[in-house]
This record gives structure tokens, sequence and C-alpha cells, in this order.
């Protein structure tokens, strides 16, 4: 739910602890300089492994998973950057 009503308030339901805002902070750099990366040597793979990097952390609500999708992704990363 990325929504939620409390008591007359609308909040967004992002998650704001310091393991997510870092993780989101770490992952997002990568994904800046991946994304670079693909669109100077014109290769589609990096710009959107870098793509998702950046976007993911604001929809993952639980840190663990943040760590381990980030991780899964840098893994995906490694292997297509020079495909």
């Amino acid at each position: 739910m990325l929504f939620q009503q409390d008591s007359g308030n609308v909040s967004a339901a992002l998650n704001f602890e310091p393991y997510n805002l870092l993780a989101g902070l770490v992952f997002g750099t990568i994904g800046i300089g991946a994304w670079r990366y693909g669109k100077a040597l014109d290769r589609w793979k990096p710009v959107a492994i870098g793509l998702a990097l950046m976007i993911y952390p604001y929809f993952t609500p639980w840190a663990w998973l943040t760590w381990t999708v980030g991780i899964a992704l840098l893994v995906l990363l490694w292997f297509h950057h020079d495909e």
C-alpha cells in the first residue's frame, strides 16, 4: 500500500530508516555511473540496469529487500556490462 490513511492525514509509506537511505545512496550512485557508462557506449543493458538501480529503492519497504535486490542488480551489471 503506497498511501495510507491515518486520522485524516494522507502520508506516503516511504521508509526513512538509515539502512534504506544508505542503500538508496549507494545503489543510486552506482546506478548513475552505470547509466552514464551505457549511454556513452550506446549499450542498452547497462542503461537499463543503471535505471533500475536508481529507481527500485523507492519501491522496497524493507532494508534487507533493498540490499538483496541491489546486490542482485550489481551482479547482473557485472556479467552484462560489456555485451
